[in-house]
């Protein structure tokens, strides 16, 4: 189980991620000899944000589909077999997961997202102290304050420290996780609403039920190769959370494929956003009239966002444009105001999973059907073919890989 499925670096120090699908591209290149057995082997350990080369670092370009889920895991499946890059590809596929588990749940975005300001305003006088020192790095516990001060600075954490540093907060910290996740999903370049929100309820035993992650000091100190040791410092047995969130109510309501959405004649302007920039996207078949791409950000918290996060997702934009030949447009009245200077009357838009960039586009539609525009949006092959198999347990979809990959 992960984290944030860390579809994950090259062998250079992480950093600033540059945007460019072409980067994105350079580093799955370096990657795929390691994305056999030695990723298998060597994935868990965290050496350090100067030595990420034994995981990929491609979840960045992957949330944002600079590059997508498919491509990555096919890269992997030719170049080891199934057999030989399987970890790798359930890695990738654990974002997918979470994808399709929200979609049948789209209410546990709703209340995470009202939980968050909730939260923060119902902290303890003791509990303002406790989440100032986490998020500020000021703790005593050295390795939390590292990875508080590496998420901040880089926008990345290694996989198994995004796992302890949950489990610490929730349970050696007693701070409520929806903080934690706010903080993460303020400063992860790979944060999206369904793998962040999801993972940390994972590990604080909410997303399947009673089963939590409690970290250990002797796992730290080995999966850190001695670098961290935090012996007597963490809760040793913790009880799991418990609420009633998860709750099945949409299940099988998958939205629609683009084959069902063509028409003939009708030129139509393809828009591109923040959940799909557009990688080894297929719209043969479809009159576009010309592209664009919603540039900007989805509210994700009620918080500061974080420097890196702002950033990444503005270069990954203008890339996407200068790809596409496309315009770059600021606002969901920018679109309807430039959809309407070509002449078009419909927009065609990949899907917007549960989260902030389905809340942006909803907006989309008010102003859209006020001007008179239409909008259709459709969903990828490889959503429609992967999320029937992901509204209960990873088990179900991981059985499906195979065929799935072709």
């Amino acid at each position: 189980m992960t984290l944030l499925p860390d579809a994950e670096a090259s062998s250079h120090p992480v950093g600033f991620f540059p945007a460019p699908r072409a980067h994105g591209l350079e580093r799955l290149r370096q990657f795929l000899p390691a994305a056999g057995r030695a990723y298998a082997a060597s994935r868990n350990t965290d050496f350090g944000p100067e030595r990420r080369d034994n995981v990929s670092c491609l979840s960045p370009f992957i949330r944002h589909r600079l590059l997508s889920e498919e491509e990555v895991a096919q890269a992997a499946h030719g170049a080891h077999g199934f057999k030989g890059a399987e970890k790798f590809i359930q890695e990738v596929y654990w974002r997918t997961y979470f994808k399709g588990w929200l979609e049948a749940r789209p209410h546990v975005w709703s209340l995470y997202r009202d939980a968050v300001p909730a939260a923060m305003s119902g902290l303890t006088a003791a509990e303002e102290e406790r989440y100032s020192n986490a998020v500020g790095a000021r703790t005593d516990i050295e390795c939390f304050n590292h990875w508080a001060n590496e998420l901040i600075e880089t926008g990345y954490l290694h996989n198994h420290a995004r796992m302890w540093f949950a489990s610490i907060w929730i349970f050696t910290l007693k701070l409520p996780w929806v903080l934690g996740a706010d903080f993460f999903y303020r400063h992860l370049l790979d944060g999206d609403a369904a793998s962040n929100t999801l993972s940390w309820r994972w590990v604080a035993g909410l997303h399947t039920k009673g089963k939590h992650y409690v970290a250990k000091a002797s796992n730290i100190n080995t999966y850190t190769e001695g670098r961290f040791s935090p012996d007597g410092q963490l809760a040793t047995s913790p009880e799991p959370l418990h609420d009633d969130w998860n709750r099945e109510t949409a299940p099988g309501r998958w939205p629609t494929p683009l084959g069902d959405l063509l028409t003939p004649g009708g030129p139509c302007l393809l828009l591109l956003h923040e959940d799909d920039l557009g990688a080894a996207l297929n719209v043969e078949g479809v009159d576009v009239a010309a592209v664009a791409v919603l540039g900007g950000q989805a509210e994700r918290s009620p918080f500061a966002m974080g420097e890196a996060v702002g950033r990444f997702a503005q270069e990954a934009a203008a890339d996407a444009a200068e790809r596409h030949g496309s315009q770059l447009v600021a606002s969901v009245e920018g679109v309807v105001e430039f959809a309407q200077k070509e002449g078009v009357r419909t927009i065609l838009t990949p899907y917007a999973p549960v989260g902030p960039g389905a809340d942006r586009l909803a907006r989309l539609q008010e102003v859209a059907k006020a001007a008179g525009v239409a909008i259709h949006d459709f969903t990828r092959p490889h959503d429609l073919a992967a999320w029937p198999h992901c509204t209960k347990g990873f088990f179900a979809l991981k059985k499906k890989l195979p065929g799935l990959l072709g």
